[in-house]
């Protein structure tokens, strides 16, 4: 297996939205880009449209040993520089009537499914001399809703994580979390409760704010300058309250 000279961006959830669309964005700025997700097809897809640069690992993000075997695939290849934790699900509904799969879903891939990334991967970040870890958060880890209960408790979790882990890796590892408010991507869709789903796919068909938008701004603060850490951004379209 070959290793690369170009500096190596492992992306959680690369199969679509926000994570393939920074693993376009990181690979036009030269980056090595290592798809990371379950879909196989998609990321193979992606990996074949990218060319080289490209490395496609099929793994679930709550599937710690298949992680652990990506990591030490990242490793042959020169070690990750940068980890973007994208994977996530947004499974919304009243509490009431939760589906109790649908919300330990959510926390063992929004939540520890980016904690376990992040362990798998942390040596290889932390002898990089010059990484980052970026994770994908939401307006809803700041302003909590009826009907997001749980899927803001794991965001407000991925908001208080990145603080305490900015703090213990600077200045080596620098720590970005990014907090995305109504973005046009594939998320909603899988809500189960009918309500949620008419309700949430109808804001999101408006969204103005694309992935590609989201990426440039990912792409813009691991970029900067070693001395200059942005630590948090959170940004919506113009008009969502």
């Amino acid at each position: 297996m070959a290793s690369t000279t170009a500096p190596i961006a492992v992306i959680t959830g690369a199969s679509s939205g926000i994570g393939a669309a920074t693993a376009r964005a990181l690979h036009a700025t030269g980056h090595h880009v290592v798809l990371l997700a379950r879909r196989t097809d998609r990321i193979t897809a992606l990996s074949d449209e990218l060319g080289d640069r490209a490395t496609a690992i099929s793994a679930d993000v709550t599937d710690h040993d298949a992680l652990r075997a990506a990591a030490d695939h990242v490793a042959a290849l020169g070690g990750a520089d940068v980890l973007v934790n994208n994977a996530g699900i947004m499974l919304l509904g009243p509490f009431a009537t939760a589906q109790r799969d649908d919300y330990r879903a959510m926390i063992e891939v929004n939540l520890l499914g980016a904690i376990s990334a992040t362990e798998v991967f942390l040596d290889q970040l932390k002898t990089s001399g010059a990484a980052d870890i970026v994770n994908i958060s939401s307006v809803a880890g700041r302003t909590a809703r009826a009907g997001n209960g749980v899927y803001a408790a794991t965001k407000w979790g991925i908001n208080g994580w990145s603080e305490s882990l900015r703090q213990e890796l600077l200045p080596d590892v620098r720590v970005t979390l990014i907090e995305p408010g109504v973005v046009a991507t594939e998320l909603p869709t899988h809500i189960t409760h009918a309500d949620t789903n008419a309700a949430v796919n109808e804001l999101y068909s408006h969204a103005e704010v694309t992935a590609d938008d989201i990426a440039e701004v990912i792409a813009f603060a691991i970029s900067r300058p070693r001395h200059l850490a942005i630590n948090e951004i959170l940004l919506r379209p113009a008009g969502q309250i």
